[in-house]
């Protein structure tokens, strides 16, 4: 039985063949490959050879894939689509490259933006990039590394993941509006305000109603207060005097600390869920990937 190495074409030649099969032409083929319209001629011719089969017609100026050409194309494209997957995959395993986070806006500007400085001091030689998303990304077809998620692991089987912060819940205001309309001492109080409510299009989150509930309360008339489907526009608005929302400390922790929010009541809602760093099972993390990993979950 003849070996591998004589059966199969060098991967020159296949680059060459999958470049002017793609192309449609030696001469764009060449441009692209930095060869001159020569050189891809005669691979292909020798590829051919190899082969016994014709791979292109030649017409005047252009060429087009024989039936054998494009089923051949087609092989060889997938072949080499999958081989350079593999290598920017070892690639980026043994350099670390650039590290992608994957998460909601609100996570990024609420819970990450006032820790880059602090990120950066601590791990100043890996370039952090934040991908945020209005839905949770499938970071294993994005070939992203890291992700944060709210909910429970049970529900991410493809995934590890590692506590980030419970999820905890309470009304939170602006000065402004409290200076105008006083601070709501009693949940019965609190219902009789301007309220603003967080309507999430893609991920689950809390309502007035279930924080009302759990504190033994009601909300009487739902359809009363500002509506908006993305919490950073619900804090914006909080903070610009507009009404009274819900906060999840996790990403109100900061604006609490600096006096742009103010918590409204005692009571905080603690749904049993929490937020959680996750990444794919499929995969090893990069050493930078890790880091970064480790660096999220200290934070905790």
């Amino acid at each position: 039985m003849r070996s591998l190495r004589h059966l199969l074409p060098s991967a020159g030649s296949l680059i060459v063949f999958e470049a002017a099969g793609r192309l449609s032409s030696f001469t764009a083929a060449g441009r692209e490959l930095g060869m001159t319209q020569a050189a891809v001629s005669y691979a292909v011719r020798g590829l051919e050879e190899q082969l016994g089969a014709k791979l292109f017609q030649r017409r005047h100026r252009q060429v087009s894939l024989t039936e054998a050409g494009e089923r051949f194309h087609a092989d060889v494209s997938l072949g080499l689509s999958h081989i350079r997957k593999s290598a920017e995959d070892l690639r980026l395993q043994a350099t670390g490259g650039h590290v992608t986070l994957a998460a909601s806006t609100a996570f990024g500007s609420f819970w990450m933006m006032p820790r880059l400085q602090q990120f950066r001091d601590e791990l100043p030689g890996i370039d952090l990039r934040i991908q945020t998303a209005d839905r949770d990304l499938d970071i294993i077809a994005e070939g992203i590394p890291l992700a944060v998620r709210g909910g429970e692991p049970r529900d991410w089987p493809d995934y590890h993941s590692l506590p980030l912060a419970d999820e905890e819940i309470f009304p939170v205001a602006g000065t402004s509006y409290l200076a105008k309309f006083g601070m709501p001492r009693t949940v019965g109080e609190l219902a009789t305000h301007r309220l603003i409510h967080l309507e999430e299009p893609y991920r689950e989150a809390a309502s007035w109603d279930e924080w009302f509930q759990s504190a033994g309360g009601s909300l009487g008339d739902t359809a009363r207060g500002l509506r908006i489907n993305d919490y950073g526009l619900v804090i914006q608005g909080v903070m610009e005097g507009q009404g009274i929302a819900l906060g999840w400390r996790h990403l109100a922790e900061r604006l609490l600390a600096t006096g742009l929010l103010v918590q409204v009541t005692d009571h905080v809602l603690k749904t049993g869920k929490a937020f959680y760093i996750v990444w794919p099972k499929n995969r090893e993390l990069s050493d930078n990937a890790r880091k970064v990993r480790d660096w999220l979950a200290a934070q905790a």
